[in-house]
């Protein structure tokens, strides 16, 4: 009897230590590294009203950890005690393989750089925040050469990088206090690879815009057509670009050097200062992008990308500058993009910006199946609608057959007669582009009327879809 005594006692004096609901002093804050709390080790002690859960998913089966069990220390009446949710910040590079769960908001505190080789995956559902930083600070996700990024969402449950003022909460695919005017609050995802592009003076890699020169994390370019920087898919940008200098920003998404072993499908980006996404070099196909509401282009094109890019809408906000901006080669290296496919929405109300497209500095690809509708008339005697080639060497280039437009359509503007209107030729050596507009392109007088564009219904899934109401 006085065995069982004893032993009844040690139970109940374990349980205190381990578990306890009395008040008296909490243990420190852990760091609970492995998801168990052992006898004796400093750890989370999820008894009592003073839990601190963990950062990594415990096994925990049945809520109750009995001595000798794996586990988080469930027991005592801390409610949800085997919830391991909360907030992860981000503050250093990521230089190992890490993944980073649905189950957690992750916030990027300064630039953060994946490196050294290492793969950072990311789980359907995941919201990352990003604080605003300053300059050269301001936080942005930067997957460097070498390494990858496994970002594979849902159309039901898509990553999202947002702002840290943005009050979405885990499980939500939306907030509900910013729109598609707070822009520039956070920096944006760069993914650079080892893709060749071509640069002024052939070199074969350079510093992405927007990261100083001292951040070698911010090299990109290489020989290598199929490398692989991840596979990025059903991912949400909103809110970005912060300034970095005078006229220097971030653009939503940047792809430099991409090689086509990298999956680019299914990307909205939302109310960024800069471009939407845009691409410097390399060959890497991309497919179902949606840009609303950026401040300068939707699409960028630079140093001969030589990719396709399939199936995008473009839905211009009241200060976004142009759907397309595409340029050519800079150095020796030739290369030609192949866009189809695409639905460019204009702002009816918009009388001071937003222009179809401007093709410039030795722009060379092709552009083919284009809607083009609500986009302003004439203005200043000058078409602020328009497709431009915007100097000598471009227009070459469409004369040689470098540069090839195909199968647009146009809801015509007030004030414009004919399609072959919004084709503008800047250049000096005639109007060759003005006078074969007519051969590649027709006007219609509604979008149902329309043949070529964008399959929108595959952007049913994005946060502008349900926030603009545009019916897709």
């Amino acid at each position: 009897m006085k065995k069982l005594f004893l032993s009844m006692m040690a139970i109940a004096a374990l349980t205190m230590v381990s578990c306890g609901d009395d008040d008296g002093p909490s243990e420190p804050a852990a760091t609970c590294s492995d998801g168990i709390q052992n006898q004796g080790e400093t750890g989370v002690d999820c008894g009592g009203p003073n839990c601190q859960p963990c950062t990594v998913e415990p096994t925990c089966t049945d809520g109750i950890q009995n001595g000798d069990e794996e586990g988080v220390d469930c027991g005592g009446s801390c409610p949800n005690s085997c919830d391991t949710s909360g907030v992860v910040e981000v503050t250093t590079n990521i230089t190992s393989d890490v993944t980073w769960t649905s189950n957690n908001i992750y916030e990027l505190q300064g630039r953060i750089a994946v490196t050294n080789g290492a793969t950072l995956t990311i789980e359907p559902g995941t919201i990352i925040k990003a604080f605003a930083g300053t300059g050269a600070n301001a936080s942005v996700l930067i997957v460097a050469r070498g390494a990858q990024l496994n970002a594979v969402g849902t159309a039901s449950s898509p990553i999202i990088f947002t702002s840290i003022a943005d009050n979405i909460e885990l499980g939500q695919t939306a907030g509900t206090n910013l729109n598609e005017n707070d822009r520039g609050l956070w920096g944006g995802l760069i993914v650079l690879g080892n893709a060749p592009v071509s640069l002024d003076g052939d070199a074969e890699s350079a510093q992405i815009e927007g990261i100083p020169v001292t951040d070698p994390n911010g090299l990109y370019g290489g020989s290598d057509p199929d490398d692989s920087s991840g596979n990025l898919q059903y991912i949400s940008i909103r809110h970005g670009g912060a300034l970095i200098g005078e006229g220097n920003e971030i653009n939503g998404l940047t792809l430099g050097g991409v090689g086509s072993g990298t999956i680019i499908d299914n990307i909205e980006v939302v109310a960024n200062v800069d471009d939407g996404i845009e691409f410097f070099g390399g060959n890497v196909d991309a497919s179902n992008l949606f840009v609303w509401a950026q401040g300068d282009d939707a699409i960028d094109i630079d140093q001969a990308y030589s990719g396709t890019i399939t199936n995008v809408v473009v839905v211009q906000g009241d200060i976004s500058d142009h759907a397309f901006e595409i340029d050519g080669p800079e150095g020796s290296l030739q290369g030609a993009f192949f866009l189809t496919d695409a639905t460019l929405f204009g702002l009816d109300a918009n009388e001071a910006d937003g222009e179809v497209a401007d093709y410039r500095d030795n722009a060379q690809g092709t552009t083919r199946n284009v809607l083009v509708t609500g986009f302003t008339g004439i203005g200043d005697g000058l078409q602020l609608s328009d497709v431009e080639l915007d100097n000598d060497g471009v227009a070459n280039n469409y004369t040689n057959g470098l540069l090839v437009f195909e199968n647009w359509e146009v809801v015509l503007p007030t004030g414009v007669t004919t399609s072959a209107e919004i084709f503008d030729d800047r250049s000096t050596i005639g109007s060759t582009f003005e006078a074969d507009a007519a051969t590649f392109s027709s006007a219609v007088d509604n979008n149902g009327a329309a043949t070529v564009g964008a399959d929108t219904s595959a952007f049913s899934w994005t946060y502008s879809n349900a926030k603009a109401g545009l019916g897709f």
